[in-house]
């Protein structure tokens, strides 16, 4: 079974989604079993921070006991989201229970040697590689590698396959050509990109970064893609479950396992009026994730108090009208030489909050602003 991307703690605009990973993990689980999974591939982003909350490492704690105690050996490595001390800790401990954990890159990319009925297969373990771990590896030796495509093929080419034996890759890095979404973050510039090319001689690349599910290149360099979606533009994935079959050197099937979240995330567009009508959502799933764009002309008070009514789960309120059009085709820097910075402020409160700044708040942001210029004049 090939995963990655658990983002295990995440927050979308502020929605705790560790409720709906502890439910989808279950699904997970009930999938190795009626698979009968022979392990399971984590290729990276097991958490959502550096730093992960309590409640995400114990959430992880129990996935990886459950696979343990049904003797599933589980190989994973951390992504750019993870701390890889963090996430490695203990790993010649969790070795003994089936659980194979990339250390950090000093030079070598581990590997785990499994025999079966098809002969040796070879799973090697690439931790989330960028130039500056490589530099600070090698030296004078790799000191002129400045993009991550220098710094994996670097490391690949010390890589020596036994071409005889099935070999398997698990790695984390933004091949280029692959689709991405909104809820990933990359390099300015395509730095971050890696070619497809690096991976050759590998017989499966399991790959995670990007939360689309999707090949790159041919079937066998595969994102797995996240369990869940994290973020509106990805409303129209559906999110699967890979599992791939090594038999005999050559001979690879894939296939996935569709998943039923605990909330889908969906768009809703129209006026108040058609959005709040009864008839239009009645057959509905209104605890899903929802972002909902207003057409209405004339801002609607304490919308999103209201729509919570019906959908408490709204995360994002847009209003798409003459003035939402105008604004973003024009933007405040258009014309912010001719307008006072009260002006301004009021335009940004507008713009962030969907309605007009009260009195009171004016007469707050004008005390203000006329204390910070008495400041300015006094230094």
């Amino acid at each position: 079974m090939h995963l990655a991307d658990l983002h295990i703690g995440k927050k979308v605009n502020e929605f705790s989604m560790l409720e709906d990973q502890r439910y989808i993990l279950e699904q997970v689980l009930a999938l190795v079993r009626d698979q009968k999974a022979d392990g399971v591939l984590i290729a990276g982003d097991i958490y959502d921070k550096a730093i992960p909350p309590v409640e995400a490492v114990s959430l992880f704690d129990t996935f990886l006991t459950r696979l343990s105690q049904w003797h599933v050996p589980v190989y994973m490595i951390n992504g750019n989201h993870d701390s890889v001390e963090r996430v490695s800790f203990g790993a010649k401990l969790m070795q003994k229970s089936g659980v194979y954990v990339a250390s950090e890159y000093t030079g070598d990319v581990e590997s785990v040697r499994v025999q079966d009925a098809y002969g040796i297969l070879d799973i090697y373990l690439l931790p989330f590689i960028k130039p500056a771990y490589v530099r600070a590896v090698w030296g004078e030796e790799a000191e002129g590698i400045r993009t991550c495509q220098e710094a994996v093929a670097y490391v690949m080419s010390k890589v020596k396959l036994e071409k005889d034996h099935r070999n398997l890759l698990v790695a984390h890095q933004f091949v280029t050509g692959a689709a991405t979404c909104d809820s990933e973050e990359h390099s300015v510039g395509g730095l971050d990109q890696v070619e497809a090319a690096c991976f050759d001689g590998f017989d499966y690349v399991a790959l995670g970064h990007l939360h689309g599910p999707q090949t790159v290149g041919c079937d066998t360099i595969r994102y797995a893609g996240t369990l869940l979606k994290y973020s509106f533009s990805e409303v129209n994935h559906e999110k699967r479950v890979t599992i791939v079959d090594l038999k005999e050197k050559g001979n690879i099937t894939i296939e996935t396992y569709p998943l039923e979240p605990l909330h889908d995330m969906r768009k809703l567009r129209g006026s108040y009026e058609e959005i709040t009508k009864k008839s239009n959502y009645d057959q509905t799933n209104t605890e899903d994730y929802v972002q909902i764009t207003l057409t209405d002309e004339e801002d609607i008070f304490d919308a999103v108090g209201k729509l919570r009514v019906i959908y408490p789960n709204l995360m994002k309120l847009e209003y798409d009208n003459t003035r939402t059009r105008r604004n973003s085709q024009t933007g405040l820097q258009d014309t912010a030489e001719d307008k006072t910075p009260m002006e301004l402020a009021e335009e940004l409160f507008e713009m962030q909050n969907n309605k007009l700044m009260g009195e009171a708040q004016k007469q707050y942001m004008e005390s203000l602003m006329a204390d910070i210029w008495e400041e300015k004049e006094n230094i």
